[in-house]
């Protein structure tokens, strides 16, 4: 349906457009600094104060080969991969067992279920607790610590139970007239009807699991080698670009160091920032499916 164009209307969406592009602006610069600062004259980026929206002086690339040089970095990346993949492994078979478990009206006490785990969004034990918890269960410095805590999120349960309430009651009784089972009809009939809530719930988790490091520092204390991505980022931005640059000389190290810095957060959020319009379009469907029923 075509809306009249009104003076009331046009106001707005000026109004509306100049507030998007003023907080796309604010949430594009500071990328767009980091990514410049990584790519500019190393002396000039330490005499330089306030915002770098270009190059300072010529291009400078040299701070990307030396952590591209830096083994821990990919070490890093690769068991960041792992940790993901397991997870997503993890909170997807959860999630949807879960969230089809209560969106079936023949279960009882769905209701009342519901608000006793929805009830740990608001209370839980906290990090003392937990960590007794993953100790007594002798998964500390194990990749088990950084993948199994989190696997099941309440908020990812009624996301899931949600999408599968708006499916029609009908299809799960002809699939049960076929003699479908339960697994059956949960990831072969409903699920793919799920798809779009379900890619949300991986994106969630992909995006939690890759800024994560708080486990890492947690429940891998002696385990370096099991460190993941963001962890190894940590130790070069809070500690020293001592060892990242241990192939160079000192000059250099000094003067490389801020560059460096800078690389890093741009190599590990790279990934994440290409990979994000791929998968926008179900991000919005799946956070608003089943919103709105008939």
């Amino acid at each position: 349906m075509k809306q009249k164009v009104t003076p009331a209307r046009v106001v707005f969406l000026i109004f509306a457009v100049t507030v998007l592009l003023v907080i796309a602006f604010v949430c594009f610069v500071p990328l767009w600094h980091v990514l410049m600062v990584s790519m500019s004259n190393p002396t000039a980026v330490t005499s330089h104060r306030g915002l770098v929206l270009w190059r300072l002086k010529e291009w400078d690339f040299k701070a990307y080969s030396i952590i591209f040089q830096y083994q821990k970095l990919w070490s890093g990346y690769l068991n960041t991969i792992i940790y993901i993949v397991l997870s997503c492994v993890f909170t997807g078979v959860l999630t949807v067992v879960a969230g089809f478990v209560f969106s079936r009206k023949r279960f009882r006490f769905r209701n009342g279920y519901m608000m006793l785990i929805s009830f740990t969004m608001l209370f839980n034990g906290g990090m003392i607790p937990t960590f007794m918890v993953i100790r007594n269960l002798h998964m500390i410095d194990t990749i088990w610590a950084m993948v199994i805590p989190g696997s099941l999120s309440v908020f990812n349960i009624i996301l899931m139970r949600t999408s599968m309430e708006g499916i029609a009651d009908a299809l799960e009784e002809a699939a049960r007239m076929d003699g479908a089972n339960e697994f059956v009809t949960m990831f072969k009939i409903i699920l793919p009807l799920c798809k779009a809530t379900f890619a949300v719930v991986m994106l969630f988790t992909v995006v939690g699991k890759w800024n994560d490091f708080m486990s890492a520092l947690l429940y891998l204390p002696t385990k370096t080698e099991l460190y993941p991505l963001q962890m190894e980022i940590r130790s070069i931005l809070f500690q020293s670009t001592k060892e990242i640059t241990s192939g160079t000389d000192a000059a250099s190290m000094n003067v490389y160091s801020r560059n460096i810095q800078y690389a890093v957060i741009v190599v590990s959020t790279l990934p994440v920032l290409v990979a994000y319009p791929f998968v926008q379009k179900y991000f919005v469907t799946g956070m608003t499916v089943g919103a709105v029923k008939a």
